[in-house]
This record gives structure tokens, C-alpha cells and sequence, in this order.
């Protein structure tokens, strides 16, 4: 009998029994719930006796029931007129007062709209036209798209201190997460590279995928820890940086080696990446710093014993005769030479219980970044660009 979906073959979704016993509570916050003190209370009076139709303007009150409705405020910009006095001293000399720093023109808009405009654009990803049109229509602010795009990049000038802060802590975290992925500036393809933990994520944009790029965005030069990555070749050029290649990618190439004939060796490497997961997951738990003992030794040799059945699998092609001409190797073929030349990378976890398996949280973050690009297209400029990574940093 074939797998048959929870809907069942009908498509209907099954009805679930219900547990015996009183029925729970909704967890707290899956509710809307009544509050102590209302914002304001609407008193509803009834005028005559449902009865005799009496007039019960002075009849004695015997019970109320209070229903409460959530809802927002009349939406409206808040105009303050900001004053500076020119005052005359004894001395004959007039001294005028200072506006406060955001109080910048006859009329402008306050932080309170300006921190809006890079919520809806960076955070929520709205085109500039949709967040203008929403401004519009919720607040009363009619707001040029031009002044939203000016509005992102002040709010990314204010923003250097706190990214060389992030920049910073990056550099000195024990283990990061490093990846990139492509995007379209102006016309031509760019690369958005990214820096993080689980705390902290840092996007940085340039022309170049490799290592230049890399260096502009000023983590992995003075990197100490572990950089977690995929296995793109630029990150090796950081001799000075421990590496953990991301296990996750190396059970994608193994899940499509292993449909190939004679490959099983790739079905028991993807097995051994697993089992050496739930070897770091469970001393991680216990508070170890590292996997230890027999079964750290088995894990090694199981390695060692599955590179050697690949490459018994996978020999090297023939020679082609020409001059300087490179044989080319199978897909399994190079994914082995990875395995054989980054062995220590791919254990990482096991010698330091603090490295993930995977490198998802860096992937996680450039999501939001595809994201933007779905919804809004690409950046015009490459200013555009600085000032939305910037921002989404």
C-alpha cells in the first residue's frame, strides 16, 4: 500500500478525536481578552420599560454587561510648532534660541514618520510608491516618493556608527555565519554578501562575489573564530580563520550523487554527516566543548573508510593527451576531492560543540533580502542599495 496523505485519499481532512478530560485553555495571547481599565467607557442606557414602555430615566440600576471593542485612534499627523526666541541683552547684543537637530526647515516631517517610512520600506518591504500611498491614505501625509528614497539614506548616514559597532563584534564573535547571493544594481549584477549570528547580521553590497568583496565588508580580515560557509572557494583564502563547512549543502550534492549507480558510498557519508549532528547535539547538552571518547574515533574512521569506497568508485579519468589540458571530474568525483581536502572543515562540530550543522542562519537572513527583490525589483542605484542593507542590518 502507497503513502496516503493525512488528508486521505478523498482530500477531506479527517476529523481528530478529542481527548477525554475537561477542555484546555487557549494559550495566553491566542485570545483577545477584556482589560481592567478601559481607555474609555460608552454607558447604553435603555430609554423605556420593555414591558409597559415606563419611562426609566430614574430607575435603579440592577446590573450592567460590558462588552469591549479594540480598536485604533483616529489616525492623524500630529503638527508641532517649534518657536526660537530672539532675546536682547543689556548689552545691547540679541542672542537667538536653537532649534532642536531634527527641526530642520520651515516644514518637515518629524522622526516619528521618518522611522515609519524605513519600517515600511526595509522592514515590511513595501515599493516606495505603495508606502507614499499609504502614508496618504492612513495619516493625511502626502509624501513624494523621491522624499521616501532621501529619507532611507539619512537614516542609513545615522546608522555608520552603530554598523562599525556590529562590524566589530562580528570580528571578535567565536563562530559566524558567511554567505552571498546575487542581485541587480542599476542594471548589472551585483553581490550582497552577509555577516551574522543569531544576534547580529551585517549586509554589505559590491560588484564582486569573491574576495575583494569580502575585504570591503571588513569581518573576515580580522576574523578570529569559526566561519561557517558553503564551500565557495574565496572563503579559503582566509588562512588565518578556522572554517566549518556547512553540512546541510554537503547532504544536497550527496542526496543527488547517491541516485547515480554504484555511488553508495554518498548514502553512508550522508549518514555519518547526520550521526556526527546528533553526536555534537548531545554533547552540547551535556556541556561538553567537544565530542569525545570511542565514538569520536568511529566517526573518523567510518569517514576515512567512505572516501576511500568513493574514490575507488570515482578514479580519476584518463589523461586526454593534449597539452595542458585538465581532465574534467564528475560531479562525484569533485565533491570527494572536497571531502578529502576539508575533512577537519566538515567535522568542525565535532571539535567545538559551538559550531552549527548548517549555515541556515546566514541563508535565513539573505531570504529577506530575495525577498525585497520579489516585491520592489531591483535597486536603482547603488546608493539605494548601501542604504537598504544598511538599514536591514
Amino acid at each position: 500500500m502507497g503513502w496516503v496523505s493525512p488528508r486521505g485519499r478523498s482530500g477531506a481532512t479527517p476529523s481528530r478525536p478529542r481527548a477525554a478530560g475537561p477542555v484546555s485553555s487557549p494559550a495566553p495571547g491566542a485570545h483577545l481578552a477584556q482589560v481592567e481599565r478601559p481607555d474609555e467607557v460608552v454607558e447604553h442606557a435603555p430609554e423605556r420599560c420593555g414591558g409597559c414602555g415606563a419611562d426609566l430615566a430614574g430607575a435603579v440600576v440592577v446590573g450592567v454587561e460590558a462588552r469591549q471593542v479594540f480598536d485604533l485612534p483616529p489616525l492623524r499627523l500630529c503638527v508641532a510648532e517649534h518657536r526660537a526666541e530672539r532675546r536682547r541683552c543689556a548689552c545691547g547684543t540679541t542672542t537667538a534660541g536653537r532649534f532642536p537637530e531634527h527641526v530642520r526647515a520651515a516644514a518637515c516631517y518629524g522622526p516619528g514618520v521618518r522611522a515609519l517610512v524605513c519600517y515600511l520600506c526595509v522592514h515590511q518591504h513595501l515599493p516606495v510608491d505603495r508606502a507614499a500611498q499609504l502614508l496618504a491614505d492612513v495619516l493625511g501625509a502626502s509624501v513624494a516618493t523621491g522624499t521616501l528614497a532621501a529619507v532611507l539614506a539619512e537614516g542609513a548616514v545615522g546608522l555608520d556608527g552603530f554598523l562599525a559597532a556590529v562590524r566589530d563584534r562580528l570580528a571578535a564573535a567565536p563562530v559566524a555565519h558567511f554567505d552571498e547571493t546575487g542581485a541587480r544594481v542599476a542594471g548589472r549584477l551585483h553581490w550582497v554578501h552577509s555577516a551574522s549570528t543569531s544576534l547580529l547580521s551585517l549586509f554589505t553590497v559590491h560588484a564582486k562575489r569573491g574576495k575583494v568583496a569580502m575585504d570591503a565588508a571588513g569581518v573576515l580580515p580580522g576574523f578570529g573564530g569559526v566561519a561557517v560557509h558553503d564551500g565557495w572557494a574565496p572563503y579559503w583564502r582566509y588562512e588565518d580563520v578556522s572554517h566549518a563547512l556547512c553540512g546541510a549543502h554537503l547532504l544536497r550534492e550527496l542526496e543527488a550523487i547517491t541516485e547515480e549507480p554504484g555511488q553508495g558510498w554518498a548514502a553512508g557519508m550522508a549518514e555519518l554527516l547526520v550521526d556526527a549532528k546528533l553526536a555534537c547535539d548531545r554533547a552540547r547538552a551535556a556541556g561538553a566543548g567537544r565530542v569525545q571518547g570511542a565514538g569520536r574515533a568511529r566517526l573518523h574512521a567510518r569517514y576515512e573508510r567512505l572516501l576511500a569506497d568513493g574514490q575507488a568508485a570515482n578514479p580519476p579519468p584518463p589523461a586526454s593527451g593534449r597539452r595542458r589540458a585538465r581532465a574534467r571530474r564528475s560531479p562525484a568525483g569533485r565533491l570527494l576531492a572536497r571531502l578529502d581536502a576539508h575533512r577537519d572543515e566538515v567535522l568542525r562540530l565535532l571539535d567545538d560543540t559551538r559550531v552549527p550543522f548548517d549555515n541556515n542562519q546566514a541563508e535565513r537572513d539573505l531570504r529577506m533580502v530575495k525577498l525585497q527583490q520579489k516585491i520592489s525589483g531591483c535597486w536603482r542605484t547603488p546608493a539605494g542599495a548601501e542604504a537598504f542593507l544598511a538599514l536591514r542590518s
